[in-house]
């Protein structure tokens, strides 16, 4: 065949900012985004877009600057994720619940050239840029060149909060941009649309860059995926910051949907945005069904019709997303990391399933399920020989991915890019197994899984066991180092707050019986310890390193003292907040 050239009629630029503009035509009238008493439609929220693309190149901002934003999910940060690359900027948006440290880590290592600040965040932003210009990780201050400030004040009701004297703030920027003057294109759909951090609980944050192409991409097949269909009312449950909202606000452009905005995922908050505005779709990692669930009376408003939830970040167990199907929740499973652009495997439903029981529907909903569209592979490989694990359901390997909706690396760190993607496939670090029909599920962290007697045990697995337990709350396990088998499980069990109340209590002899007769007697826990709360990561990621250092401390103190002969959560918990005494001054060494 004769050799046909590419033209600006048949190939243009891959990019989800493209979305935003369809949007203001074909939904101009059509609400965009609400938050509180403000709303607006698809034909404003494209030219807000344009003038603070137009504003930021004022600004001097040009190709391939960083501008990072510190707010919770309202309007501003939405508007950015179109106007920054609209100027041809990267975003980084930063996750809020950091402490000023890593902020400041953060704006020195992406170069921030300007950082938005919501009202809320003034004291913490102050404190980072405080701690930049005296010298952030060591060296002569000034450490950096600062960036400038931009303040997201509250949209009719300004608090007149000021963060230092030469901030500009939001809207005032906004109405100072020019909504018809002439953007920059994009040439190339490779250039970088996003700077995401990861959470860097084990080591520091390391810059994820996505690309205008990677990202387009991304969204169509998770709309696709989860079957996402015209004018859908989307919740803002999830943060924005975490991998772009796993691309979703890009997704309602694309679809002309409306944007719920809250500020906090609180239950009070989610529940009366679900009643006054008729959600249909909303994201949130598993720890939001617990905000669900365990919402007071006075809180809680009637969920009329269906509500579809994405979930991810953790495998949730079963029995939790039976309950949640209970409330009005349809639940669908993803599996993703920042280094995929978000979800990378979506539970996929099945008709046939749909005849199942209740308990066997939530069992294949815990599944993290089948690659998305724009992957070309998803496996689970032996790493040791790369070959691929059987198909049994049982075979552990790491989880490996490859594909164009992958990150185009690391930041500013060649070294952990190469590692990351050995031998052409990018290794997650997950383990998992994969099953007859080609769902994937995963069984655990590469290093959380327990290796007692020879034999490899998932701390998922066990954690899904002991949930079923009805006093449970919350449960992690990990390995705590054993004189005979090298390893054995540690269970950390919070109770529900009604079995706390009661008079009866829960003791280590009954979740270890619980286990016993539901699992293999190897996996069952060997040692039990009831917490007020288990620590967690400000992505709501339980810190297990923290739990393995308890353990481990927990385990060198019963050598030296007599094993106390029934343990309950009221001689546990009685003595401090949120450990008892002796849990808190380890955890508390276990942090350094």
């Amino acid at each position: 065949m004769e050799e046909l050239i590419k033209c600006e009629a048949n190939y243009l630029p891959l990019s989800p900012v493209t979305f935003l503009e369809r949007a203001a035509v074909v939904y101009s009238s059509r609400t965009s985004v609400v938050y509180g008493h403000t709303s607006f439609t698809w034909g404003e929220t494209y030219e807000r877009a344009r003038r603070l693309a137009s504003a930021l190149l004022s600004l001097d901002v040009a190709k391939n600057d960083v501008v990072s934003v510190l707010a919770p999910n309202v309007p501003a940060l939405y508007e950015m994720h179109f106007a920054v690359p609209m100027a041809g900027a990267v975003l980084n948006t930063i996750n809020t619940r950091l402490d000023y440290k890593t902020v400041a880590t953060i704006l020195k290592h992406s170069g921030a050239k300007i950082l938005f600040v919501d009202h809320e965040y003034v004291p913490l932003a102050c404190k980072a840029l405080e701690l930049l210009r005296n010298g952030a990780g060591g060296g002569d201050p000034p450490a950096v060149e600062l960036p400038l400030v931009v303040l997201i004040d509250e949209i009719g009701a300004p608090t007149r909060v000021r963060i230092c004297e030469i901030a500009i703030e939001y809207e005032e920027l906004i109405r100072g941009g020019d909504p018809c003057r002439r953007l920059p294109e994009l040439g190339d759909e490779w250039d970088p649309i996003a700077l995401n951090y990861t959470s860097g609980t084990t080591s520091a944050p390391k810059g994820v860059v996505y690309s205008h192409r990677g990202a387009y991409l991304s969204t169509l097949s998770l709309l696709l995926q989860w079957e996402v269909g015209s004018e859908p009312v989307y919740l803002w449950s999830l943060p924005m910051f975490h991998c772009n909202g796993w691309t979703f606000t890009w997704g309602m452009a694309a679809r002309g949907g409306t944007n719920v905005c809250i500020r906090s995922p609180n239950a009070a908050d989610m529940y009366r945005a679900i009643a006054d505005h008729r959600v249909t779709h909303m994201c949130g990692v598993p720890f939001l069904f617990n905000v669900l669930l365990n919402a007071q009376a006075s809180e809680r408003r009637p969920v009329s019709r269906p509500v579809q939830m994405l979930t991810g970040g953790a495998p949730p167990p079963a029995k939790l997303l039976e309950k949640m199907e209970k409330l009005g929740f349809h639940v669908t499973h993803a599996y993703g990391m920042t280094e995929a652009t978000g979800p990378a495997l979506v539970c996929e439903w099945r008709e046939e399933w749909d005849r199942l029981s209740a308990e066997r529907r939530a069992q294949l909903k815990a599944r993290q399920g089948v690659s998305v569209l724009t992957l070309s592979e998803a496996d689970v490989k032996n790493p040791k020989t790369m070959e691929s694990v059987p198909r049994d359901g049982r075979t552990m390997g790491e989880i490996v991915l490859r594909g164009s909706s992958l990150m185009k690396g690391y930041f500013k760190d060649p070294s952990a890019t190469e590692k990351v993607f050995a031998g052409g496939w990018l290794w997650t670090g997950d383990v998992g197994v994969m099953h007859p029909d080609g769902y994937v599920e995963i069984k655990d962290r590469s290093k959380d899984v327990i290796i007692s007697g020879g034999e490899n045990i998932s701390s998922v697995e066990v954690e899904n066991t002991v949930y079923t337990h009805p006093a449970v709350a919350e449960v992690a396990v990990v390995a705590m180092p054993s004189e005979k088998w090298g390893e054995s499980p540690c269970a950390f069990v919070v109770l529900h707050e009604c079995t706390k109340k009661k008079t009866e209590l829960v003791t280590e002899e009954d979740i270890i019986a619980h286990c016993k007769n539901n699992m293999p007697h190897f996996m069952t826990p060997k040692k039990v310890v009831f917490l007020e709360a288990l620590p967690k990561s400000s992505n709501s990621k339980v810190l297990k390193f923290q739990l393995r250092a308890l353990a481990k401390a927990l385990c060198n103190s019963t050598q030296k003292t007599a094993k106390p002969s029934r343990q309950t959560h009221r001689s546990q918990s009685r003595s401090s907040g949120i450990y008892g005494s002796h849990e808190t001054e380890i955890l508390a060494r276990s942090r350094l």
